[in-house]
């Protein structure tokens, strides 16, 4: 028996790790450096592998659903008591409304004092509105009455098929709770359930083979058609946003880390596959059933991940938010529209509501955006033209800081709730166990 246990630590904790270059890691960089070189040097090139990053991206959200499915039913049946469904929902929520809310107030403090966009004296009469009219007709499209109707699909099965989350998640959870009604029926039926999930989860790691070649096709794109010199022409923007947003990372989300027991560094460490896979499709979701994967791997327990991630998708966007309120300053204060205390106070109660419907893919937050300027029309809409150009390499820093805020958040949600396994969190985030 000891000699057996001896030998299991041993594979667990392997001496030899294989090169850098060989893992997922190392190959996602490395793709990520010559999609970057193939889209500066041969930029029409670039643009034509724009497939490549769809394709994947595909791919990707072709699983999420029965991700999110078995992982929620296997978890939510194999709860004690459905008490427990509706407390970790509560407290998820109230983690999520506190850091969007820190993130808006973050985006907004940090644009009146920076203020990336004064002393360009743009007329708005000369910018070209025709440009973000198509992203104007969709924010209008979309209200937060018919966002909470949008939650409930048409059919049982119709939310599989359409990609949205939500409604996915909202018949998982139904589909849980009615098995953890059915006794042993509903347990034999829930372990059916979490055996597909082990065969989707293989289907991931299948998946995920394909992702330098998906970074590879859509950075190539990115900067194949709209080009390095892009960033250089509203670099203030740009590395205004993604200081802010590293900002945000060391001053609220660090701290709330450490409180929770663990270390945002070494969870970035432990998470750095998905964090370049993020980075060079520009989609949080294209990382998304690895990280469930990963988080549960970690020691949350499957009902806490399959309730949060989800959810965070929609509802915790700290990225998204950090962006919406510095954009609305920046093009205000390009075009030297002057904003009292009580209009950004307005203008940040209004984004706190458009930011719940988004969703962590690319252009996501542009649309957002639109529907904040829309209700507040102190600010013109068609400044947004200003910032379009630049938008796909502000929506990477989107992407990323969303992800990581939704990896926080849910081990902190199942450490506040006692569902998270001290011992196999200390060992997945200091290398002990093989990722």
């Amino acid at each position: 028996m000891a000699a057996n246990l001896e030998g299991a630590i041993r594979e667990e904790t392997p001496t030899a790790r294989k090169a850098w270059y060989k893992s997922l890691y190392g190959q996602v960089l490395i793709a990520l450096v010559l999609g970057i070189a193939v889209g500066h040097l041969f930029p029409a090139f670039g643009e034509s592998l724009k497939p490549l990053g769809d394709a994947f991206i595909k791919l990707v959200k072709m699983i999420i659903a029965p991700v999110i499915f078995c992982t929620v039913v296997a978890g939510i049946s194999g709860m004690n008591t459905l008490e427990s469904v509706g407390r970790v929902g509560a407290k998820a929520l109230a983690y999520f409304l506190t850091f969007s809310t820190l993130a808006l107030i973050v985006g907004l403090v940090v644009g009146n004092i920076v203020k990336p966009g004064a002393g360009l004296n743009i007329d708005p009469e000369t910018l070209d509105a025709s440009k973000v009219s198509e992203y104007q007709t969709r924010a209008q499209d979309q209200s937060i009455i018919d966002f909470l109707l949008n939650i409930i699909p048409d059919t049982l099965i119709s939310g599989f098929t359409s990609g949205q989350i939500l409604q996915v998640l909202l018949v998982s959870i139904l589909t849980g709770i009615a098995l953890a009604t059915l006794g042993e029926k509903g347990k034999r039926i829930s372990s059916a359930i979490s055996d597909l999930g082990q065969i989707i989860f293989k289907i991931v790691d299948i998946v995920m083979r394909a992702a330098p070649i998906g970074v590879f096709g859509a950075m190539a794109f990115t900067i194949g058609k709209y080009g390095i010199d892009t960033l250089l022409s509203l670099g203030q923007l740009i590395a205004t946003f993604y200081l802010t947003s590293i900002l945000f990372l060391i001053i609220f989300l660090a701290p709330v880390a450490k409180l929770a027991g663990f270390s945002l560094w070494r969870l970035l460490v432990y998470i750095r596959s998905e964090l370049m896979l993020v980075l060079g499709t520009s989609s949080s979701e294209a990382a998304l059933p690895s990280l469930m994967d990963k988080l549960e791997k970690a020691g949350a327990s499957k009902p806490v991940v399959g309730l949060v991630v989800p959810t965070g998708y929609s509802f915790n966007l700290d990225g998204t938010n950090i962006y919406m309120t510095m954009a609305a300053l920046f093009i205000a204060q390009a075009t030297n529209t002057p904003l009292s205390l009580e209009q950004q106070v307005l203008l940040l109660l209004v984004a706190m509501i458009s930011s719940k419907g988004a969703a962590g893919v690319t252009g996501s937050g542009f649309v957002t955006l639109a529907a904040t300027l829309s209700v507040v029309p102190t600010v013109p809409i068609a400044g947004m033209a200003l910032i379009l150009g630049i938008d796909r390499f502000m929506s990477e820093c989107r992407a990323l800081t969303n992800f990581i805020g939704n990896a926080v958040a849910t081990l902190v949600v199942a450490r506040w709730d006692g569902a998270l396994d001290r011992a196999r969190l200390d060992a997945a985030l200091t290398g002990q166990r093989d990722n």
